[in-house]
């Protein structure tokens, strides 16, 4: 897209697809969590700077296009939402009004990879997975509702 950002002394455009899960890939993003959610990841991005230029929340995963400065990593900015994101749900949706050593809502991991010019193409995935997850559902391929979501990982 030819729109390069910039910082004081350089020119940019590093764009990642990151996908993340909840805690043993329970299915915890659903109704008002979910819709809240998308505004809270985009807040936190804005506040390090970095711009999430598309994102879709399935209900036992985050996919999400960003765009990072390259004066953060990938990894600063992922521990930086999931972190903030998790004390957030834990105050808003399960009541707890301080954070306790040991309570995490996402997995510890991550998957991550560079866009480069294949941009529209990562959108196009982005925007059509629950399309794709209801579709591969439907064929039931694995024999057993729910299973592939096990496999998949």
């Amino acid at each position: 897209m030819n729109v390069f950002e910039s910082l004081s002394h350089t020119k940019w455009e590093c764009k990642y697809h990151v996908v993340f899960i909840p805690k043993y890939r329970r299915k915890a993003l659903y109704w008002q969590l979910r819709r809240h959610l998308g505004t809270v990841f985009r807040e936190l991005a804005r506040q390090k700077e970095c711009a999430i230029e598309e994102g879709h929340l399935q209900v036992d995963h985050v996919h999400m296009l960003i765009s990072i400065p390259p004066k953060y990593s990938v990894s600063q900015v992922m521990g930086y939402i999931k972190g903030k994101s998790a004390i957030h749900i834990a105050r808003t949706h399960q009541g707890q009004r301080r954070n306790f050593v040991g309570q995490h809502f996402w997995a510890r991991g991550y998957w991550v990879s560079t866009v480069g010019r294949n941009e529209t193409l990562v959108r196009k995935y982005i925007q059509d997975q629950d399309k794709e997850d209801r579709r591969l559902d439907q064929l039931g391929l694995f024999g057993e509702p729910g299973r592939f979501e096990r496999l998949r990982d």
